[in-house]
């Protein structure tokens, strides 16, 4: 038997970002908490939004590439120092994941680490997790509608806090935010929401409905992402590329597998500093490989919802999109050294995502991921 629950109000369209006042009023939040980061506040997001609210809605936009436990709690004193009420997420992933973390601490004690899904943290949040918009301004992460949040402790653990009381009230997804995307971060979140689609259409987990989410939302990014990349500006391409990275989140349920067990310890190490959308678009390629066998037709099913030809190796097609974006080749090529691959695997190990793999992944076979993704 398969329990299905798809998920949570969403405002899609071009001007859906007007629509937020009327989305806190009902949400009953009337003192929200801005959380951003500095490169969306420079291109003038956080102006756009906060011109939507009182002049006094109070802004944190100090989120760091990769949300860290002491972020959250910078935000949370923020919240706490004007009486907020709720928060508006804005940005990418990193933005919402830390506004998420927010939540999660405006109401429920402290430490955050107790709320993690490896350490049983799931039953511990109850639905008094603050109220929460997020609006996302890149097409990729998903986070809008994902039960989760990503965020390194001061330890340097990145763990996963999951929970349905954890996904955003509402998500505004207006394409409009996305127009004018740099070409590079167009390519590295679009593939982040393409491995989303793939992954979890890939994870052996029931639930049909969300198979035929992400077989959809893949056929979009790979018909619509190439467009997005050549021009920044190009409404047919953007409205379908947010709304496959809507899918990619809505189709979480199901889990993901071993690329996103490799790059979320990848992504809490504090040097490099390492883009998520861009490690997964490194990674997959030697993860189809290893799982190559052990989906039944499923690769068969996605080459052709992306319109590859029949015997069209899925992980060389990847590649060669990769490739044509400029996206690094590999993980050394990203900064990623040998001396920290074997804390990387016992990450991996651990990680939740690691479960949902079609194939199942011990030490010795996430050392072999990590040297093909290495080279």
């Amino acid at each position: 038997m398969a329990l299905i629950n798809y998920l949570t109000k969403i405002q899609f369209d071009f001007g859906a970002l007007a629509l937020l006042p009327d989305e806190l009023h009902a949400l009953g939040v009337s003192r929200p908490l801005i959380v951003s980061d500095r490169g969306v506040a420079a291109a003038g997001l956080v102006a756009r939004v906060k011109a939507l609210l009182p002049s006094a809605t109070p802004v944190f936009d100090d989120t760091p590439p990769n949300p860290t436990e002491d972020a959250v709690e910078a935000a949370l004193a923020v919240y706490r120092d004007a009486g907020c009420d709720g928060l508006v997420a804005l940005g990418g992933g990193s933005p919402i994941d830390l506004a998420k973390g927010v939540a999660l601490l405006a109401t429920h004690d402290a430490p955050l680490e107790q709320y993690a899904v490896i350490l049983g943290g799931m039953a511990r949040i109850t639905p008094a997790v603050a109220p929460l918009a997020a609006i996302p301004t890149t097409a990729g992460t998903g986070s809008e509608v994902g039960r989760g949040a990503l965020i390194t402790l001061r330890d340097g653990r990145k763990l996963g806090f999951i929970a349905p009381h954890m996904i955003p009230n509402v998500a505004i997804c207006d394409p409009e935010l996305t127009l004018g995307l740099p070409a590079g971060l167009t390519a590295a979140t679009g593939m982040d929401a393409l491995t989303h689609c793939i992954e979890t259409f890939l994870s052996p987990r029931d639930n049909v409905p969300a198979d035929a989410i992400a077989l959809d939302g893949a056929a979009r990014a790979a018909r619509w992402i190439e467009t997005a990349v050549a021009d920044g500006s190009d409404r047919e391409a953007r409205w379908p590329m947010m709304m496959a990275s809507l899918q990619g989140g809505l189709t979480f349920q199901k889990g993901l597998g071993a690329v996103h067990a490799m790059s979320h310890p990848l992504g809490g190490l504090s040097d490099p500093v390492l883009h998520h959308g861009t490690l997964n678009a490194v990674i997959l390629p030697a993860v189809l490989r290893f799982n190559a066998g052990h989906v039944g037709d499923r690769y068969a099913r996605l080459a052709a919802a992306m319109d590859l030809p029949a015997d069209a190796e899925l992980a060389a097609a990847i590649e060669a999109l990769n490739q044509r974006f400029g996206l690094p080749t590999n993980l050394r090529e990203m900064g990623v050294t040998d001396a920290v691959i074997p804390r990387m695997v016992e990450g991996a190990v651990a990680d939740h995502s690691s479960a949902s793999n079609p194939r199942p992944v011990d030490a010795a076979a996430y050392r072999e991921l990590f040297a093909m993704a290495m080279t």
